[in-house]
């Protein structure tokens, strides 16, 4: 059921670290095609469930993009994570609109990345 995801990634997860990451997030959203079982989309958090919340991934499958999927899967987690004081992400610039759309604030962010572990422990 977790397919195709992680595109353009040069280390993708495999499906199996796929379900490890989902299954040790505090939040998750899924968008699942009825027809064939396939998640179609997703999105995670992970929160102290106190003051605040990191949304690290919403990725949606290409062929299902631009049917509203990513849109409902951000709503979802925004509206699980309403009663904390700061709900975080993290993206590319071409995103930013995109997100302005739910009502958040550009502001700097800073990361460090490890490539070499992209596709995960």
């Amino acid at each position: 059921m977790l397919n195709g995801f992680f595109v353009d990634w040069p280390n993708p997860p495999s499906p199996t670290t796929h379900l490890k990451l989902l299954q040790n997030s505090s939040h998750i959203v899924l968008a699942i095609d009825p027809e064939t079982n396939q998640v179609t989309g997703f999105i995670t958090a992970i929160s102290d469930g106190v003051l605040s919340a990191y949304i690290p991934l919403l990725e949606v499958l290409p062929a299902y993009q631009n049917r509203g999927i990513g849109k409902e899967l951000v709503e979802r987690m925004l509206e699980q994570l309403n009663e904390l004081y700061m709900i975080d992400l993290c993206c590319d610039e071409d995103l930013v609109p995109y997100y302005k759309n739910f009502g958040m604030t550009q502001t700097n962010a800073m990361m460090k990345r490890n490539y070499a572990r992209q596709s995960g422990i």
